[in-house]
């Protein structure tokens, strides 16, 4: 249990009032930082993803096309699986695992419609995606949501 106290911990203060908090405290300091940095390593990107979608073909052949597909799924074995056996455990590290699984199945979701437009496979990939992807995805966003004990 001591391998996973700091993670309750990491909860409970980023939960507790920055009003708590002494001025300039190092972990205010270093949270702050974290999240200028984040926050502007997304507004930069913007307009990265306006330079794609104005510069990127329509269409390409890539290599190794079912290494990367398998290599998600097997991914997403791995997160389910881990995610319930944690769960079933009533391990705090279901949390961050769950937050990766639900990540990676809206990922999956979005690029299984993404690729298959067009094609015969696209009422497939929206079947999967509405009827076992996504609801996964809402799953396991709500155990990550929840509050480690």
């Amino acid at each position: 249990m001591a391998f996973v106290a700091p993670q309750a911990r990491a909860w409970r203060t980023a939960r507790t009032p920055r009003t708590r908090t002494r001025t300039g405290n190092a972990r205010t300091v270093r949270t702050s930082r974290t999240a200028t940095v984040l926050t502007g390593a997304g507004l930069v990107l913007l307009p990265w993803v306006v330079v794609l979608a104005k510069t990127m073909p329509q269409t390409t052949e890539v290599s190794h096309w079912s290494t990367a597909w398998i290599g998600l799924d097997l991914m997403l074995a791995a997160g389910l699986t881990g995610t319930g056996t944690l769960l079933r455990r009533r391990d705090p590290r279901a949390s961050p695992v769950a937050a990766a699984t639900a990540a990676l199945l809206v990922m999956d979701a979005w690029f299984d419609v993404a690729t298959s437009a067009g094609t015969d496979g696209q009422g497939m990939a929206l079947l999967l995606a509405a009827g076992a992807e996504l609801p996964l995805a809402v799953a396991c966003a709500v155990v990550a949501a929840r509050r480690p004990r």
